[in-house]
């Protein structure tokens, strides 16, 4: 983990307050149980795969500093769930809706596929547990939309995993450029670019596994198109429509995020995506290559870039009339343009925090406990989640796609 992570116990109770300001910060409608400064928090954790084994990671790192435990994990394969048990010690369970009822949880980390972020989201929203669900916040809009008034009803602490928006910079660019520090913004672009060796995201299936006696099949497919025993469908979900977005809702939220934050946008008015299987041909359904162009309403447009076959970056860059934000692994430099030097200051920041699932976790900790406010809560994470699901719906209609906002709904342009 990135030494970024590393939070003592004085930085804990300094970001928390005493519980009457948590009362503050959760409405009377809330079920959620109010949490003092100095008691501990319990988690479900939801999922038991490879990304869950990173939020376990983070959760037991931060044990002692944030005052938390595992107190029950999920799974509904039979192996992966006992092994999370043994790395835990959390009571293990196969159906999520007996671990939203297992006493005294204080919130619940949701990593699963997709197509199961609303429905456990929501389930735990009216359990009157606090959530982190990973991104993206759900699987439609719709959902999205649902999630959101949920949230919006119950009071809930909502954090969704775009763990990118726990490093600073983004929160500093957009400080500056509200203060005109480039002048009007007009456009920005940004990529998440890869280069597999062989075919992307596979992973090669369990040989122990068997569907009906250590894996429930049927459960996994929820709501999904029902279908026959699939290995591929299960270890390699995010290649198949029915469960993930692809490029656009796995790599595209995070960058997207940091250009939302920054620039101050709500969702976009217009959307045209292109792509295809331009390399790969080893019988995934999403895109290997996917690239989209959103406008807003705020008068800026975001290009957005991928590639699974080439990784060559291109500049991840905020352009303003009168200067260009650039970000990097470090922060981000600010340049005026040749004709604004002499009323444009350049600067550099390097930034605080990180991309880092702990930092996250911190975050949310301390708004349960105290009302922080959260880097990545329902309302943002749907702005960006949206847009990227918009994106999706125009490469498969092959439209150009707008958001009637008014009825909150995709028109054809």
């Amino acid at each position: 983990m990135p030494t970024s992570t590393s939070l003592s116990r004085r930085t804990f109770v300094a970001g928390a307050t005493a519980a009457a300001a948590a009362r503050q910060a959760l409405t009377a409608k809330s079920a959620a149980r109010i949490v003092g400064a100095n008691e501990r928090l319990h988690v479900g954790v939801i999922g038991a795969g490879g990304n869950a084994n990173g939020h376990m990671r983070a959760l037991k790192r931060l044990a002692e500093p944030d005052n938390v435990e595992i107190a029950a994990v999920c799974d509904i394969y039979d192996p992966r769930r006992e092994a999370a048990a043994e790395f835990t010690g959390g009571k293990p369970f196969k159906d999520y809706r007996r671990l939203l009822e297992h006493s005294g949880l204080d919130y619940v980390t949701i990593s699963v596929p997709e197509h199961w972020h609303a429905p456990i989201t929501l389930d735990a929203a009216d359990a009157g547990l606090h959530v982190y669900v990973e991104k993206p916040l759900t699987y439609s809009i719709d959902e999205g939309l649902a999630v959101v008034k949920k949230v919006r009803s119950t009071g809930i602490a909502l954090q969704c995993g775009i763990q990118g928006m726990s490093d600073d910079s983004y929160q500093t660019a957009a400080d500056l450029i509200k203060q005109g520090a480039i002048g009007k913004v007009v456009m920005a672009h940004i990529d998440y670019s890869r280069n597999h060796l062989e075919d992307f995201w596979v992973r090669d299936p369990d040989p122990d596994v068997k569907p009906g006696v250590n894996l429930d099949w049927k459960t996994y497919l929820g709501k999904a198109k029902k279908r026959p025993w699939d290995p591929a469908r299960f270890f390699s979900w995010r290649r198949y429509w029915d469960y993930s977005g692809g490029i656009a809702t796995d790599l595209f939220v995070h960058r997207l995020a940091r250009i939302v934050r920054a620039c101050g946008l709500t969702v976009p008015s217009r959307v045209v995506a292109t792509g295809g299987q331009y390399f790969f041909n080893g019988g995934a359904e999403v895109p290997d290559t996917f690239n989209a162009l959103l406008e807003y309403p705020e008068g800026v447009n975001v290009l957005l870039v991928s590639s699974l076959a080439n990784q060559s970056k291109i500049r991840h860059v905020i352009r303003g009339n009168k200067g260009t934000i650039e970000f990097s692994r470090d922060g981000f430099s600010l340049e005026p343009e040749p004709i604004h030097k002499s009323d444009v200051q350049a600067r550099l920041h390097k930034k605080g925090g990180g991309e880092d699932m702990a930092l996250h976790h911190h975050n949310l900790h301390n708004a349960i406990r105290a009302g922080e406010a959260l880097k990545c809560d329902a309302e943002f994470a749907f702005n960006v989640s949206m847009a990227c699901q918009m994106t999706v719906e125009s490469f498969r209609k092959k439209k150009s796609l707008a958001w009637d906002r008014r009825r909150q709904r995709i028109v054809k342009t």
